[in-house]
Order: C-alpha cells, then sequence, then structure tokens
C-alpha cells in the first residue's frame, strides 16, 4: 500500500512539476495565413506546432481539417503565405527563410540543404504537392493559367500547370519590384518600382509585351488597385521625407493622395489628398497588410486616414470627390480583408475596444458597419465563407485558434490538435493606467501570481514589447513573438512573481498622439520614462518588495530594458535584455542606408544621447543578453559592444547565444530556451534578495 501511495505521490509530483513548465504556456499550434478559397467554399491556414510547420484544409460542409503537408520536426523553416487557385482546385505556399544581407538564408537548425524560399503547389484533389519555383509573393492570373512572382526583386511568370525546374523571368527592369497585381480582364500586371527615394506604379503588357510607367513622379506611387471592371486603376502617390531619422517622431508632412488611372487613355488624375496637417503622412504601419486601396462596386474608393487622430476608413467617390467616414468612434483599423461576395470588406480593429481586436462587416453599399466577434475576446484573420466566416480568436485563457462560423454555429477547427496539456490556471491580466513624471499616461496590463494573498510581498517582472510599433493585448496575442512573450508572463505569475506588461508611448493601438509623442526613440527615448514610472508604479504597491522589480524585453524592449538598467539602476536589481539596440547610430543604418552618422552630427548627438550607451557608465545591475547572430533587425555586433563595455565596469554579464538565428526565432526550442533562462536568470537574482 505504501508503495503504491509512494508512486502516486511520486506520479502526481511528476504532473505538477511538467504543468510549470514555461514551455507549456507556449505549446500551443500558433495559426497564422488564413485565407478561404474564391468561392468561399474551403479555408486553409498555417500551424506552427512547437516550430512545426504544416498547411492545414477544411472544406464545407462539415469543415473536418485535414492536414495537406507532412514537413517533420523543429527545423526552422518558414512556411507561408498560402494562396488559392481561382477555381479552388490548387493551393501555392511558400516555405523557406528570408536571405541577411550577404544573400544567405536563414538556417538556425544547420541543415545541409539550401534553405531559401521556394513556392510549391498542392493539389487538394490528389493532395499532392510539388515543388513550383524558387521565389516568394505568387499570385494567380485571373483565368488561373498563370502565376507571377518574384525573385530578388525581379518579376517571373510561369504557367501554374509547369511541372518542369524551368524559370523565366517575365520582363527586364530597374528597380525592385512588389505587390503584383492582374487586371481583372489578365491582360496587364501592375506592380511597384521601388527606386530608392521614390518608386512607380509599372505596367506590363501581357500581349504586347510591353513595359510603361504610366505616370513616373517624384514621389513614392504604391499600393496599386484595379477597379471591379479593371478599366481603371488607383494607388497612393505619397512624398518622399528627406533625411527622416526612423524612431523618431513624424506628425506632419507633405500630404500624400489617391490617383486614378484611365487605362484607355493612360492618363491620371487626383481624386483625393490629405489636409495638411494631422493626416498629412501615410504611416507604413497601419493597415498591416499589402494593401491601402478598395473599390466598391458603385466606385467609389476605401482608404485609411488619420485625420482623427485615429487610423480610419473613409470612402471617397473619384467623381464627386465627396469623401465619407466610415468607421468613426476611439480606436484604430489594422487589417482590412476583401471578401468572396465582393460587397463587403472585413475589418480587424480595437475602435470601442480599445485593448483587444474586433472584427466587423463594412457593407459596401450603405457603408454600415456591423460587429461579428464576441467582444470580450480577442479576434483577427478574418476570412468570408459561405454561409459564415472563419478567423483566429484567443482570450486571456487561450493562445490563438482558428475558429468557424457556419449557418450561425461556431466551433474551433482541428480541435484535436490544441495540446491536452495546456495550463488550465491562469493568471486574468488587469488593466491598468500609469503615469509618467511628465504626465503621459501609458496603459499596461497586470498579472496577479498564483494563490495570490494580498499580505504577502512578491518579486515582480516589467514586460517590455518591441517593436516599438506593437501593442500587448488583455490576452494571448495576434503576433507569434508576442503570444509567446505574453505566455510568458503567464508563467511569471505561476511561479510566484507579480507581472506587469507595459504598453509604453510609441506603441500603436492608442492614437497617432500616443505612436508620434514627441521625442521618442532616437529623437529623445521619452518613452524610458514609462518604464520607470512602471517601476514606481509597482514599488508603490503594498504586495511588491521595490529591491525585487526586473525589467525584461525583447528588441525595442531590450533596448528599453538596457535604458532602465543603466538610467536608474536603483529601482531594479536585475535584467534581462533579448537581441536590445544599445546605439541608434550603430542600427539605425539597417533600416535607413542613407544614414551615416558623421554626415549628420546633430542627428547623431541626439541618436546617442537617446541611446543605453549614453548612460552605461552608472549600470550595475546584472543582465543576460540574448541574441540569434544572423539577427537582420538588430546587429549582433549591439550586444558583443555592449557586453564588453559592462565587462570592463565590473558588471555581471551573462549570456545565451543562438548560432544562426534570426530575430523572431525560427527555432521553437529557441523560444523555449531564451524564457527559461530568462524566468532562471531573473529567480536567482530575486532569491538572493
Amino acid at each position: 500500500m505504501r508503495k503504491i501511495l509512494f508512486a502516486s505521490i511520486l506520479i502526481l509530483l511528476a504532473i505538477q512539476v511538467k504543468a510549470q513548465s514555461v514551455a507549456d504556456y507556449i505549446s500551443a499550434p500558433f495559426p497564422t495565413y488564413m485565407t478561404a478559397a474564391p468561392d468561399g467554399k474551403a479555408v486553409a491556414w498555417v500551424f506552427n506546432d512547437k516550430g512545426e510547420r504544416n498547411v492545414f484544409y477544411a472544406k464545407a460542409p462539415n469543415y473536418e481539417a485535414k492536414k495537406l503537408t507532412e514537413y517533420k520536426g523543429d527545423i526552422g523553416v518558414d512556411l507561408g503565405p498560402v494562396v488559392f487557385s481561382p477555381d479552388g482546385k490548387t493551393l501555392l505556399f511558400v516555405r523557406g527563410n528570408g536571405r541577411n544581407s550577404a544573400g544567405q538564408p536563414a538556417n538556425p537548425a544547420q541543415l545541409q540543404e539550401n534553405t531559401d524560399k521556394k513556392i510549391y503547389s498542392l493539389d487538394l484533389e490528389s493532395g499532392e504537392s510539388r515543388w513550383f519555383s524558387p521565389g516568394t509573393s505568387p499570385v494567380f492570373s485571373p483565368n488561373g493559367e498563370q502565376v507571377a512572382y518574384l525573385i530578388g526583386g525581379s518579376v517571373y511568370l510561369k504557367a501554374a500547370s509547369d511541372t518542369t525546374d524551368s524559370i523565366k523571368q517575365l520582363f527586364t527592369a530597374r528597380g525592385s519590384a512588389s505587390m503584383l497585381s492582374f487586371s481583372p480582364d489578365g491582360k496587364y500586371l501592375a506592380f511597384v518600382s521601388g527606386r530608392g527615394d521614390h518608386s512607380f506604379v509599372g505596367l506590363w503588357d501581357l500581349e504586347k509585351k510591353q513595359l510603361t510607367y504610366p505616370e513616373a513622379s517624384l514621389d513614392f506611387d504604391s499600393y496599386p488597385a484595379w477597379s471591379p471592371d479593371g478599366k481603371k486603376l488607383a494607388y497612393l502617390r505619397i512624398p518622399n521625407i528627406l533625411n527622416l531619422l526612423p524612431f523618431t517622431s513624424i506628425k506632419e508632412a507633405n500630404p500624400w493622395s489617391i490617383r486614378v488611372l484611365d487605362l484607355a487613355s493612360m492618363k491620371a488624375e487626383e481624386v483625393w489628398k490629405a489636409d495638411p496637417g494631422r493626416g498629412s503622412v501615410m504611416v507604413d504601419d497601419l493597415p498591416a497588410i499589402g494593401e491601402r486601396l478598395w473599390w466598391t462596386p458603385n466606385g467609389s474608393l476605401v482608404f485609411p486616414w488619420e485625420k482623427n487622430n485615429w487610423m480610419q476608413l473613409y470612402a471617397v467617390n473619384p467623381k464627386t470627390k465627396e469623401v465619407r467616414h466610415l468607421t468613426p468612434g476611439e480606436g484604430q483599423v489594422e487589417w482590412v480583408q476583401n471578401s468572396f461576395t465582393k460587397n463587403e470588406l472585413l475589418v480587424t480593429h480595437n475602435i470601442g475596444n480599445i485593448d483587444r481586436r474586433q472584427v466587423s462587416r463594412l457593407d459596401l453599399s450603405t457603408f454600415e458597419l456591423e460587429l461579428l466577434s464576441d467582444p470580450q475576446t480577442i479576434n483577427w484573420a478574418p476570412v468570408r465563407i459561405e454561409n459564415g466566416l472563419a478567423w483566429f480568436q484567443s482570450d486571456w485563457n487561450q493562445p490563438g485558434w482558428p475558429m468557424i462560423q457556419s449557418y450561425g454555429k461556431k466551433k474551433m477547427l482541428a480541435e484535436s490538435y490544441f495540446p491536452a496539456n495546456f495550463p488550465k490556471t491562469l493568471s486574468k491580466p488587469e488593466p491598468v493606467k500609469i503615469k509618467a513624471k511628465d504626465g503621459f499616461e501609458t496603459s499596461a496590463q497586470l498579472f496577479l501570481p498564483a494563490n495570490y494573498d494580498p499580505k504577502k510581498k512578491y518579486p515582480a517582472v516589467i514586460f517590455i514589447h518591441g517593436g516599438s510599433r506593437r501593442q500587448m493585448l488583455l490576452g494571448y496575442n495576434y503576433g507569434l513573438y508576442y503570444s509567446h512573450t505574453y505566455g510568458a508572463q503567464q508563467f511569471f505569475a505561476s511561479q510566484g512573481y507579480i507581472a506587469l506588461t507595459i504598453n509604453y508611448r510609441s506603441g500603436i493601438g492608442y492614437g497617432m498622439d500616443f505612436r508620434e509623442e514627441e521625442n521618442y526613440g532616437a529623437g529623445g527615448a521619452s518613452e524610458v520614462r514609462d518604464v520607470l514610472a512602471a517601476a514606481d508604479f509597482l514599488a508603490a504597491r503594498l504586495d511588491v518588495d521595490p529591491s525585487r522589480i526586473a525589467p525584461w524585453g525583447g528588441s525595442y524592449g531590450g533596448y528599453l530594458t538596457a535604458h532602465a538598467l543603466s538610467q536608474a539602476p536603483e529601482k531594479f536589481h536585475v535584467g534581462v535584455d533579448i537581441h536590445g539596440v544599445h546605439n541608434w547610430n550603430n542600427d539605425i543604418p539597417v533600416f535607413a542606408p542613407w544614414y551615416a552618422p558623421e554626415k549628420f552630427p546633430k542627428m547623431a548627438e541626439l541618436a546617442f544621447k537617446s541611446s543605453p550607451m549614453a548612460y552605461v557608465d552608472k549600470w550595475v545591475d546584472p543582465v543576460l543578453l540574448i541574441h540569434g547572430d544572423d539577427d537582420r533587425n538588430v546587429l549582433f555586433s549591439e550586444s558583443v559592444e555592449l557586453a564588453e563595455v559592462l565587462r570592463k565596469q565590473g558588471v555581471e554579464v551573462e549570456q545565451l547565444v543562438f548560432p544562426d538565428e534570426v530575430h523572431a526565432f525560427l527555432l521553437h526550442q529557441n523560444w523555449v530556451k531564451a524564457f527559461d533562462a530568462t524566468y532562471q536568470f531573473i529567480t536567482k537574482y530575486s532569491l538572493a534578495k
């Protein structure tokens, strides 16, 4: 009996230990690239199941999920997007990794094979997939017979039925091509030709085999959108902003405009122009997809504009120039998706629900906006299906998952793939407000520890997101990086920490004035005040031990962690800096090749004063540096140089380096290692206090 009892106790202990692994909180497959068949009778998406990426498919009437590919293991090879053929019988998908500046595709698993991006064709009737071509961004012609795609900024064309290894460049042109779009009749292929400080909208006539740039300009002409009848092509004209330092505030510029090209005359006219002042800048971040213009069936154009402080949708009648505001309220539009019905747009936003995401239907005939999602959950990536909708949904206690609603009935897709050992008890985040010493107010989420006792004093962690154009939500995030970090915060709470996640100024979700707050980033690092205010907020709580507060974050969050430890070491006792920027003058050229500090001494001086390296002599707290050495966003040398300086000062530096890993880790095991190391490092010093 004693042996049986002892064995039972061991089993219970094993289960308990397993449930307390940080890996469990990020164990659910993460869904991306939801897409629907042109007739609305099937959907496809990609699941990243602990690093094992595969294409999934479900069709009417039962929508039973089926795994279409059989790629095995956590091997660090990306997959997606997926594209349906016009007849819905074929799927194209892209598999492989992007190249670094040396032309090398990422390969963190050290695979002895080519990991470059390739396009594959998958027959949905037979289930067989085949190699199609190297390349990215595949687009079917309207009749489905041809596929246009990109290889290294050049345009290629291949018959969809071609099973050979042959590839052929469609035309020769200067610049880097992007945004491919066939005209509805298939006669033209529109594209954007990037030329550095300007870009053209180009047209390739597939019958005449002729390349033209109908209206070349000094500006960035981009986002081409064909009218339903194919007789007109709309696009944006965005003036260049000379010597604009990335990661600095920009609220005004020469106003952008919408132009419409008449294909018969090959002449264009301006149909709308932004007002000077607020809304005159077309930001890169919102809406967060490759389109910015949508035609309505009656010939109006829907477009995003930030006139009222929020990125929202408007419509203009090209003939009368009448403008209508379509999505009023407090909140931003983040994604816009076309529908196969042609009479609606599916809009993802946070209007009226600032710390979540909602899906609404915009009727293109009446311009009425109808909420389709549950306001208590986080929803994104909607696609219209016949008699229903498919989308991704998450909540505070469940990661993002594909959902479907058909004939009024809602269910999880591929429910059997959800891990049985996923933690059942999580901490429901509480929204809080934090005010910095300069009076600026930010939002945050507070996670209380398991078995919370208000009479105890707990250690605390502050998670700082990257971007900075990001927003942490009241639940698992819609992006894999921040879905994982939300899970890591939940793990901290489960282990007896009070965990705070801060949405500092310069992030998205709270309007232009919040995002473009003066002096942020390389223009003054004003958002450091928000992080220090978060520390003060925690220290003032009766349930927090003010001597045990630790910041941690990645990318921009690593940058702010380094700032916190260097500017206010008295507020913290330890920190974890994951691929953070430490000297703007080193990393800004990654995003702005024109920038050389010696050519812009005033910019360089301010950028350095806005960097953690300007305050590093005050740094005394131990730090863990985590970085992949094939990072294409933040130079690996940023961590190398910081470690050298801190070691000379006698600061304790620990390190975790991932060979050949990129910024957003491709290997799931590296996420687990990074979060486990973060927890272990912070806990070691928290227990020592």
